[in-house]
């Protein structure tokens, strides 16, 4: 008993310290966000700020820069989810329940997608939007965010749908439904882990994208978030408080989702591990 309690004190301690290793950078930047500009500057730096500055968050929000590039994440990353989510799903379910000649070369092809990152086929993907006239529009990056991130989708909702027993689908047939409806009433109910899995996943992604947006997009309202947030910190001023509190609020949306649908999400990783 006594060397089971002190493996549980030093296994709560050991978490408590990766806990504390993996939370430390947002509280840097946290901290950060409440010194003054000349206090982020200062060598060599101190954890707590020198002068408290309580009206960088007032100043963040007041901009109208900020409020557009927040905007433009927002656009972007909630259309590339829905475009992901609206595709991947028919496509997974048919994948998962009908047997058709070149069925695993596409699901192949789907997962050979997936080895490709976006920034080593930036100049192609610019060549090929600056050819359809879409350079510099959200839709270049809505489709190029839902494109890399379509094979994950597909890839573990067809792993949800195969899971589920043939038995309930003919099932319904018995009652009279048709496919489409057996999908939406039966079907998608059961692989909801794995719909919300893939829809954290894609809106992060979308969210945190930096690359593909910083080639594509030229005009500085359209640009979002990871782009913008560069005019805090130029070569010719540094407001390093406003650069971390315009970090600060990027994360709080999608900690709103993540917290929002963290019980399903745990379900979606974990489904199948246990039968």
């Amino acid at each position: 008993m006594r060397a089971r309690g002190a493996r549980g004190v030093w296994l709560t301690l050991g978490g408590l310290a990766l806990a504390a290793v993996f939370a430390m950078p947002y509280v840097i930047m946290l901290l950060g966000s409440l010194r003054t500009s000349q206090d982020n500057k200062t060598s060599p730096p101190s954890f707590w700020p020198r002068q408290w500055q309580w009206d960088t968050y007032a100043q963040i929000l007041s901009d109208g820069r900020f409020l557009n590039w927040l905007g433009s994440s927002v656009i972007v990353a909630a259309a590339s989810t829905l475009i992901v989510i609206v595709v991947a799903i028919p496509a997974a379910y048919i994948t998962a329940r009908t047997r058709f000649p070149g069925r695993m070369v596409f699901l192949f092809v789907v997962l050979i997608t997936q080895m490709f990152a976006p920034t080593s086929l930036v100049v192609g993907i610019y060549r090929q939007f600056f050819e359809l006239n879409l350079v510099n529009t959200y839709a270049a990056l809505i489709l190029t965010n839902a494109a890399f991130n379509l094979a994950f989708a597909i890839w573990i909702l067809h792993g949800f749908f195969s899971s589920i027993p043939r038995e309930i689908e003919e099932a319904a047939a018995v009652d009279g439904a048709g496919r489409i409806r057996t999908l939406a009433s039966i079907m998608l109910p059961l692989t909801a882990p794995g719909a919300v899995t893939a829809i954290i996943f894609t809106f992060i992604a979308a969210w945190n994208e930096y690359v593909v947006a910083l080639t594509l997009i030229i005009d500085d309202e359209r640009k979002p978030l990871t782009v913008g947030m560069r005019a805090y910190v130029t070569g010719y001023e540094q407001h390093w408080d406003q650069l971390f509190a315009a970090s600060v609020i990027a994360i709080v949306p999608v900690a709103i989702l993540f917290t929002l649908i963290e019980k399903h999400l745990v379900g979606g990783l974990t489904a199948g591990s246990v039968k």
